[in-house]
């Protein structure tokens, strides 16, 4: 890994993309450096109170702004580029969420349409007391209100597609894109394949929390400030994302139905452990079964996320995930979050 330099980015609403892949790059990285930046949140900072219905102040395909892409040197398709999230933090004091005609998981769709009227459309505020470390939800039909734990994420964060491909930023995929699961947060680190030239790394859609499955399509956004470091690994491969922490190494499956999404993970999650620990791999299978997890990243999108996670201290002797990329993108930025 290469000295590290910190490069700070805040776009101009005009240079918010909306695709990963089809933008020319608004920065250039390298493997080692330090990307700060300011990430808009999923409505485009447009939602502010109650009357602002998404439907109406925002605009269709401009939802999910991401900030970049960054061109990230040395970087070639059959690479693997690892991202480690250092902090995350709310760029303002208020989130907000909502509800959507016909989007969600419990409401007819476009495609599970129904006989039904469309759910209606709704906006709560969410206050953000980040000394506190909490976020407030207060009931919009009665005065019930709950303190729930500020638990910032990155929603959206992803790769250029290969083939020439531009996939909207509401699409989670190999790429990685619009995952949705709350287990990007400050400490993780994403390990997402390269699949064109300088990789074309973009994120945004941070959601101050989010329960697993983001049910009804959204969690309380928020515009970050998201710090970042990133290594390009030569030579290694990653098909589908994945995620290391200090405890755990996830594989992230996206598709629909939902049990395709599962499939996929626990898929790659069975070939990881065996190709770091040895084990056979019906043993793998045999011991993810008992002792692996299945948080859902989103059952609303279009396709599902759904992860695959293990505990590192329940596999035997492991050796370290990507050369250790974690454990050096942890150590190299301690003291920065």
């Amino acid at each position: 890994m290469t000295t590290m330099e910190k490069i700070t980015y805040r776009p101009a609403r005009d240079e918010l993309a909306y695709t990963f892949g089809g933008r020319l790059p608004v920065a250039h990285l390298r493997s080692g450096d330090i990307l700060e930046v300011f990430t808009e949140d999923c409505f485009g900072g447009l939602v502010r109170g109650p009357a602002d219905l998404p439907s109406q102040v925002c605009r269709m395909p401009y939802l999910n702004p991401v900030s970049g892409p960054f061109f990230v040197e040395d970087a070639e398709p059959g690479d693997t580029l690892a991202i480690h999230l250092v902090s995350i933090a709310p760029a303002r004091d208020w989130g907000m969420s909502s509800t959507f005609p016909h989007f969600g998981a419990l409401t007819s769709t476009s495609h599970t349409a129904m006989l039904q009227p469309p759910l209606e459309e709704r906006v709560w505020v969410y206050g953000i007391d980040r000394q506190a470390g909490s976020v407030q939800f207060q009931a919009t039909e009665t005065g019930h209100t709950v303190d729930l734990p500020l638990e910032p994420m990155i929603g959206t964060i992803g790769v250029a597609p290969g083939g020439m491909e531009a996939r909207s930023t509401i699409v989670p995929d190999v790429h990685g894109g619009n995952l949705d699961t709350p287990q990007l947060r400050a400490g993780a680190t994403l390990y997402l394949g390269v699949r064109v030239h300088g990789a074309m790394l973009a994120l945004g859609d941070g959601h101050a929390r989010q329960g697993e499955g983001e049910a009804c399509g959204v969690g309380v956004e928020i515009a970050t400030i998201t710090t970042l470091a990133i290594e390009v690994i030569k030579g290694v491969p990653t098909m589908w994302p994945r995620l290391e922490t200090d405890a755990a190494i996830m594989s992230i499956g996206c598709a629909r139905p939902l049990e395709d999404a599962y499939r996929i993970a626990h898929h790659d999650l069975v070939g990881w452990v065996g190709a770091l620990t040895g084990l056979e791999t019906l043993d793998a299978y045999q011991l993810v079964s008992q002792a692996g997890r299945a948080p859902i990243g989103n059952v609303c999108d279009p396709n599902y996320t759904v992860l695959a996670a293990v505990d590192k201290a329940l596999l035997p002797a492991p050796t370290a995930a990507y050369n250790g990329a974690h454990g050096r993108l942890r150590q190299s930025t301690a003291g920065l979050g």
